[in-house]
């Protein structure tokens, strides 16, 4: 660290920022947040992380976009499409490894991540007279496990083969999102559905006000089988109307990422206002109280872009 005089640090940082400003202008700062279903808890995040950047990077062009989630928001970053998004850890972890299972034609090494943020949990409702207590008594039961290699999906194959069973011991298996598969609760047509998302997600509050419902149990013991990013939890009793116990299942991370063609100083700006603005997260979905700096760099699969590090060192959160 140079010692320079006080006044002339202030000079040179006044003459950077009016040099910044200008080339702020004239190349505008493009930030596309590649979100998820507007029906989830990535959209509405999404759409207050943008207005975040929106006031607080000047210059930058910032929007939302819906998409299918996790496995798509990863393959558009992959090709530059987006600068920011929402994912689920173990779909980021299957994306830096390339598995082709999970719909990534390869690895994609230019993954970075911006921080880890609030937990999704394995929520799966059954219509309250399906007789589904837990897991294994979804055999013989039409159930949707959400869009075909979603976040969603590969969280119910992953809870399906540690519990023992596979889609084949389904009595009838459908592969809709969120709001498709409340719907077909709703009309009879479907006895339950496993989804992955934010504690409070609309549609499951939406459903249990008219309806019914059970929320089914993923033991312990089954959630450890698959080992990490899953980890045991609970939802609390009281999440949804009528859930009067804790109901034990999975919780798996969700990361902010990026890419690294995004540069230091943007990711920097990225990574600061999302925790100087958690207050309006919250205030866009209750999920994001569970967003903390401490927790930031938890449980990574993919390495930290270097403008995310470089607040987490300011912070003191890496030494």
């Amino acid at each position: 660290m140079h010692h320079f005089p006080n006044q002339i640090v202030g000079g040179l940082a006044a003459i950077v920022m009016s040099v910044a400003a200008t080339s702020a202008v004239q190349s505008q700062e493009f930030i596309n947040v590649l979100a998820g279903g507007t029906s989830g808890v990535y959209y509405p995040l999404g759409v207050a992380l943008s207005e975040i950047y929106s006031d607080g990077i000047p210059g930058s062009r910032v929007q939302v976009q819906a998409t299918k989630a996790s496995v798509e928001n990863l393959n558009l970053l992959a090709q530059k499409k987006g600068e920011i998004a929402f994912a689920l850890g173990d779909a980021v972890k299957l994306g830096w490894e390339g598995n082709t299972e999970a719909g990534y034609p390869t690895a994609l090494t230019g993954l970075r991540a911006i921080a880890a943020i609030y937990p999704n949990y394995v929520q799966i409702v059954a219509s309250g007279d399906a007789g589904v207590a837990t897991v294994t008594d979804l055999k013989g039961k039409s159930v949707s496990v959400g869009a075909p290699a979603s976040g969603t999906e590969l969280n119910a194959r992953a809870i399906f083969s540690a519990a023992g069973m596979s889609y084949d011991d389904l009595g009838k298996l459908e592969y809709l999102p969120y709001a498709e598969s409340a719907e077909l609760i709703k009309n009879r047509q479907l006895e339950a559905t496993l989804q992955s998302s934010g504690l409070g997600v609309a549609f499951i509050k939406d459903l249990a006000s008219t309806h019914e419902i059970n929320l089914v149990a993923v033991p312990a013991d089954v959630v450890e089988k698959i080992g990490a990013p899953y980890v045991p939890s609970v939802i609390p009793a009281g999440t949804y109307q009528g859930q009067d116990t804790d109901v034990p299942t999975a919780a798996i991370g969700n990361i902010l990422v990026t890419h690294d063609g995004v540069s230091d100083e943007t990711a920097y700006q990225m990574t600061k206002l999302l925790f100087e603005n958690l207050d309006r997260m919250v205030a866009s979905h209750a999920a994001a109280k569970d967003i903390t700096l401490e927790g930031a760099i938890t449980g990574l699969p993919i390495p930290l872009h270097p403008g995310a590090e470089r607040y987490y060192r300011e912070k003191g959160i890496i030494k």
